[in-house]
């Protein structure tokens, strides 16, 4: 039997579902973490575009998707004021925008074709679900690297669904939330359908995604790992005297003597600038690594023709890690293989720089982090294979692949520094939840250390066995397992990321030609 869902809504209501929708996401992320309202908030954005015009769905979704990026990354505004958080709101939200059309396009031309049976409560659910994700995978991507803060998936480190990732990785999760948001949708529409059914189709939903446990993963061993908050003002506007952030973290590795180290990790910029140069910094370093007979992996900014040969318009600048052995100095280096646009570099510098200057915010950017794509994101320290993210990293599907396939990572490392976003900044949580998920994707141990906080040593089924909080100084000591699994996340998120994407484009291009053949044959 076919069944006739509802109208689509009068344009004022779509209007409505898409500002509640761009105001109930923000909810489900940290710092609030109420990570079930994904679900709503993603089934009413698509429910507004439902019978839409396309230049109707391009500003419902771009109203939804700014007033989603206003809230959620309002701590730019902490230091850097309202310009920064307004332009890349606006850029983030025109991505929603293009989103919306081709959301707009599958259901004008799936959902009358698909009024009832498995069409409509799988097919357009799931073609709904890989257009959301097409969408989002772009934007995270393109250009520069792009913004993949606020992916769907990242909602869920606390929730049951966080296990999924080890299956299907970030961007799997995040079709599975965007599917099941658009199944309860047309749960919802299709009013008509028996209750007894609807309540199955959606129990089984909800039942098949709960139930999935994180993919085994076997232990290999165990490393005990310190590691160091020092509580550094060490933004981009902070005031302090070179040694002051190398001081403050000595200070507070004081706390841990006499441990029993198989590793100790400092934060992003803990050794300031240039460490590998100073020979009091790396003297400094190595008598750390000396006390606790142990390795030491810390954030510096390194760059190349050090020196008087060093010319900052030619020569290339990294932001760092060192790994420093004891009794040897520095013997290994890793370079941020991911900046951040506009924050750490200037994209096209002779465009953006004179607009930006006029605004007052090129003393910023003064200069631009290199990228060294040969830069393997992984120490082997006394044969532990250690994969890398510097800040920013951690967000890159990419890297967390490499350092796992190409460089057998045992466990993560992941040094920040976040001292830019301010005390009580939902940015320090918001990038705590996406290394929980990357631990569980991984199915690795990980260790967040920021100059600031909020630090934590993460198991590999996500659970915090030791946090820090904001603005304090303090340590971290856990014995944290090994292990050398594979997941299905890491080794074939890719793939399944290319498939989603593909498949939703293809899909939607097949109901366009049906839709022209149809159209032509009725012209004729």
């Amino acid at each position: 039997m076919r069944l006739r869902s509802r109208e689509p809504l009068p344009l004022a209501l779509s209007w409505a579902a898409a500002i509640l929708a761009g105001v109930l996401l923000p909810l489900a992320f940290q710092p609030l973490d109420w990570w079930p309202l994904v679900v709503p908030a993603v089934a009413l954005s698509l429910v507004s575009l439902r019978g839409r015009t396309l230049p109707q769905a391009f500003w419902l979704g771009l109203t939804t998707g700014a007033l989603f990026f206003g809230v959620h990354i309002q701590w730019i505004t902490v230091y850097l004021g309202p310009v920064p958080l307004v332009a890349l709101t606006l850029w983030m939200a025109v991505w929603w925008g293009l989103g919306a059309l081709l959301l707009a396009l599958a259901w004008r031309w799936a959902d009358p074709r698909m009024q009832g049976g498995l069409g409509a409560f799988l097919v357009l659910p799931l073609l709904l679900g890989a257009l959301w994700t097409l969408r989002e995978s772009l934007s995270s991507a393109v250009p520069w690297g792009g913004f993949a803060w606020g992916r769907l998936a990242h909602t869920q480190a606390s929730s049951p669904l966080a296990d999924t990732t080890s299956w299907v990785g970030l961007t799997g999760l995040t079709f599975l939330l965007a599917a099941v948001s658009a199944l309860v949708a047309q749960l919802v529409l299709h009013h008509r359908a028996l209750a007894r059914r609807r309540l199955t189709i959606g129990g089984a939903a909800l039942i098949a995604l709960v139930a999935i446990p994180a993919f085994p993963v076997i232990e290999t061993g165990s490393v005990r790992v310190g590691a160091v908050q020092g509580a550094s003002e060490a933004g981009l506007l902070a005031q302090y005297e070179r040694g002051d952030i190398l001081r403050q973290h000595l200070a507070a590795t004081q706390a841990l003597a006499g441990e029993d180290l198989d590793l100790l990790v400092w934060p992003e910029n803990a050794a300031e600038f240039f460490a590998d140069e100073d020979p009091s910094t790396i003297l400094a370093l190595d008598r750390v690594a000396d006390a606790f007979d142990a390795p030491l992996v810390v954030g510096t900014v390194t760059r190349e023709g050090p020196g008087e040969s060093y010319d900052p318009d030619t020569d290339r600048t990294y932001n760092s890690l060192l790994l420093v052995e004891p009794g040897e100095g520095a013997v290994a280096e890793y370079r941020k293989r991911h900046p951040v646009p506009f924050a750490e570099y200037l994209p096209q510098r002779a465009f953006f720089g004179p607009i930006l200057d006029a605004m007052g915010f090129l003393e910023l950017i003064p200069r631009d982090y290199s990228i060294d794509p040969t830069s393997a994101n992984a120490f082997d320290i006394d044969g532990l294979q250690a994969g890398l993210a510097i800040c920013f990293d951690i967000i890159d599907d990419r890297l967390a692949r490499e350092m796992v396939l190409d460089h057998g990572a045992q466990i993560i490392l992941a040094p920040t520094n976040n001292a830019d976003f301010g005390r009580g900044s939902a940015e320090n949580v918001q990038q705590l939840a996406i290394a929980q998920l990357r631990a569980v994707e991984a199915g690795r141990s990980l260790v967040n250390i920021s100059t600031v906080g909020t630090s934590a040593m993460v198991l590999p089924d996500g659970t915090m066995v030791e946090r820090l909080a904001q603005y304090e100084p303090g340590t971290m000591v856990a014995d944290l397992p090994l292990s050398d699994t594979v997941t299905p996340g890491i080794r074939l998120g890719g793939w399944i990321e290319w498939a989603l994407c593909i498949g939703g484009a293809l899909g939607l291009a097949a109901l366009g030609a049906v839709r022209f053949s149809e159209r032509r044959s009725a012209d004729a």
